[in-house]
This record gives structure tokens, C-alpha cells and sequence, in this order.
């Protein structure tokens, strides 16, 4: 078989590992059907998710020389590999009902796969991912601990969060410099939250931006009602607070 060099730029670490493949090809829920599977690569990940035939399954990839090694290896796919950038991609079009995402992905990028998860939430039913150890330890982290940021409060405020298991890095060519981790994000039953939810993702991210600094000087920029001042919470850092003490606070903005 041929074999695809991996890219410093694409942030490729291809997994070689086939029960690892198919551990992940099995975390994904029972109530999977369509499923677009992100930087696939040279298809480790991808042949396991052919074996389960109730899969409506899509792959992106931006590297055409792993598009070609998917084309001639897996014709099965046909017109079900899509070429190119699913940042920049309309992914809403590839499919009529929700689906799921899973991969092995670009560790350069995989923040911002996130991000784009969270604003097609209503769509997404499902994220299992391989990820840098420390994000997965991010995502996955609860008010109070260190890792405990932007990621952890937006992504908990509509998904249940598993982390799965830790992957080694002989398991990958070339093997990260870091150890990785698979999670599971499973969409939860909020549908919108009791507050302005473009407000709440800017108060998120400014609170996180200056961590050290309490919330009252980290947030300076808004202006809040007395009795939510008097709660004592603004001298707190944004690391102690619940997602539900950030929808508080940003329904204590005053307009």
C-alpha cells in the first residue's frame, strides 16, 4: 500500500494504531447516523467507521494527496469525500438531520473545530475527538481547576462531556511531542440559554482573557446592577464560576 508523508503545516500525526482506531470508531453513540469524519488521513479511523453499515458517513480533508490515497483505497466513499477546509466549509448543506463529527484531528486547528461545533450546536449532535491531552483535559474540566477556561463553560453549557482514555504518542507517525486523549461530547437537553447567548460567549471569553484578575477588573468594560455587585461574586476570578453563575452574571449587565 502506498503511504501518504505526513505535513508539519496540516499539523499531521497519522494514527497507525488499529485498536485505537476502533476504540474510537466505537465511542460514538448508538444513535449515530450521519457522521462527518475530519481529517481522515490515510483512513485508519475511516475503515472502521465503513464496518458499521447504518453510517451515513462523510470525510474532509484539505491535504489532496490523502484525498487521493482515500480515493483510490476507499472507492466506497465515491463523492463522499469533500476536499477542503471544514473551517471555512458550509457544513450544513452535506446533510439533512443532525449529525455527529469525530476525527483524529490536526491538533493545530482543533480549538477552532470546537468553536465551530458550539455555533452549529443545533446540528451537532455529537463530537468524539482526539486531542492534544491538555485541551481534552480543558474541555472536559470542572469550575476551580486550572485547566477550567472558555472552552470548558461554552461547550458545558450544551454538551455532557466524557473523557475517554489517554493515547500514547508511539501510536501516531510521527509520533506529537505531547500524549493525546479521546472525549466524548454528547449534546444535552438545553435548547437556549436563560440568558443573551452572543452577550454570554463575550463575557466568557473577556473573563478567561485576564484569568488572574478578579471579575471586577476583568470585566470593567460592562456596568452591573447593584444587587448582583453586592453578591459578592465580581471578586471571584472566572476560573471558580458555573455555567450557570456566567448566565447570572451576564443577565446582571445593565443595558
Amino acid at each position: 500500500m502506498e503511504y501518504v508523508r505526513a505535513k508539519k503545516h496540516l499539523g499531521q500525526h497519522f494514527l497507525r494504531d488499529e485498536n485505537i482506531a476502533f476504540q474510537v470508531s466505537q465511542s460514538i453513540s448508538d444513535a449515530a447516523v450521519n457522521v462527518l469524519e475530519i481529517g481522515p488521513g490515510m483512513g485508519v479511523l475511516t475503515k472502521h467507521l465503513l464496518a458499521n453499515k447504518k453510517l451515513n458517513l462523510y470525510v474532509v480533508e484539505i491535504d489532496t494527496e490523502s484525498i487521493s490515497f482515500l480515493h483510490k483505497y476507499y472507492p466506497e466513499l465515491n463523492d463522499r469525500i469533500i476536499e477542503g477546509d471544514f473551517l471555512k466549509m458550509d457544513i450544513e448543506s452535506l446533510f439533512a438531520d443532525n449529525y455527529t463529527i469525530i476525527g483524529n484531528f490536526p491538533y493545530n486547528i482543533s480549538s477552532q473545530i470546537l468553536f465551530k461545533a458550539y455555533d452549529h450546536k443545533d446540528k451537532v449532535d455529537e463530537v468524539v475527538g482526539m486531542f492534544q491531552k491538555e485541551v481534552a483535559e480543558r474541555i472536559a474540566s470542572k469550575p476551580g481547576k486550572k485547566a477550567y477556561g472558555i472552552l470548558s463553560v461554552l461547550l458545558q453549557a450544551f454538551y455532557d462531556i466524557e473523557y475517554l482514555f489517554t493515547v500514547e504518542p508511539h501510536v501516531f507517525d510521527p509520533p506529537p511531542k505531547v500524549q493525546s486523549a479521546v472525549i466524548r461530547l454528547i449534546r444535552n437537553k438545553t435548547t437556549h440559554l436563560n440568558c443573551n447567548e452572543i452577550l454570554f460567549k463575550k463575557v466568557v471569553k473577556m473573563a478567561f482573557n485576564q484569568r488572574r484578575k478578579t471579575l471586577r477588573n476583568s470585566l470593567s468594560f460592562y456596568t452591573f446592577k447593584q444587587d448582583f455587585i453586592d453578591s459578592g461574586m465580581l471578586t471571584k476570578r472566572a476560573e471558580q464560576l458555573s455555567v450557570e453563575d456566567f448566565v447570572t452574571m451576564t443577565n446582571a449587565i445593565s443595558e
